[in-house]
């Protein structure tokens, strides 16, 4: 399949799952009588939108049509899509970049992994275009996992967040967590429709995981963003994390999250990573 038909077909379920979550009254529309359809009728959209029906149903069914910038915002106004959903749609179409080279062995220059290590006892890790853990510092394998004695193919963020018990045990707010993680995996996927490093993990996740199974469906896109995160440890409790997300500038796919917490539990980190 092309890349130009991969993408249709992901505008097209993305415009579908939109408009099944709405409903008329959302969008001032009345209700009307013997409703059968789930959400919006693909003409209530169109007509919301100011295109034809039937070109709006063209590009539901994923056929490979290439909406202007102005026609991709018509149809954002109308299924009242968020900004990062927005984006994601005129990603889809225009200017996303091709797949990289398969295969190709991700490494981190040693400036980088030195940098991980002297943030401690502060949280640092670097995840790759698929989420691989590609370097971290001993405050994180102390919280999360130990990512280096693990087999190489388990040494990635989604496949210990929906794989591993311990994810559950270790994040407080494991589903809305998790949720927003399978987000970041689709809207980095998009920009690279085909790419089998992409379509391989997705493939296993969902054989392995009921809940990819069940969201990846509902389209999600979520962006890079900081924030705060609850992490619950046998021996120190529950802690929470400031986050911060960082884009390496030698490979913008590369991605420094690192964590901070008040200064008593640092100090409980911090002897905990050194034991």
């Amino acid at each position: 399949m092309s890349y130009s038909a991969i993408r249709a077909r992901e505008l097209g379920d993305l415009l579908r799952s939109r408009r099944e979550r709405l409903q008329p009254a959302d969008v001032g529309l009345p209700a009307g009588s013997r409703r059968r359809t789930r959400g919006l009728r693909r003409e209530e959209v169109a007509q919301l939108a100011a295109i034809s029906a039937t070109y709006y149903t063209f590009l539901e069914q994923g056929r490979e049509l290439r909406p202007s910038r102005q026609v991709l915002d018509a149809l954002a106004r109308a299924l009242r899509l968020n900004p990062a959903e927005r984006a994601h749609a005129h990603e889809l179409i225009h200017g996303a970049p091709p797949a990289g080279p398969a295969g190709v062995v991700e490494a981190l220059s040693p400036a980088v992994v030195s940098l991980v290590d002297r943030l401690d006892p502060c949280p640092a890790y670097v995840t790759g275009r698929y989420w691989d853990v590609l370097a971290s510092n001993r405050a994180a394998r102390a919280l999360w996992t130990d990512w280096p004695t693990r087999p190489p193919q388990e040494r990635n963020m989604l496949w210990w967040m929906f794989t591993d018990p311990a994810a559950r045990e270790i994040l407080v707010d494991w589903e809305a967590v998790a949720s927003a993680l399978l987000g970041r995996f689709r809207t980095a996927s998009a920009r690279h429709p085909g790419d089998p490093g992409f379509t391989g993990l997705l493939e296993r996740l969902r054989a392995a995981s009921p809940e990819v199974r069940e969201w990846w469906p509902q389209h999600r896109v979520v962006p890079l963003g900081s924030g705060t995160k609850r992490l619950r440890h046998p021996v120190l409790g529950e802690i929470e994390f400031r986050h911060v997300v960082l884009q390496l500038a030698d490979d913008p796919e590369h991605k420094l999250v690192t964590y901070e917490a008040d200064e008593a539990d640092q100090a409980r980190i911090a002897e905990l990573a050194g034991r």
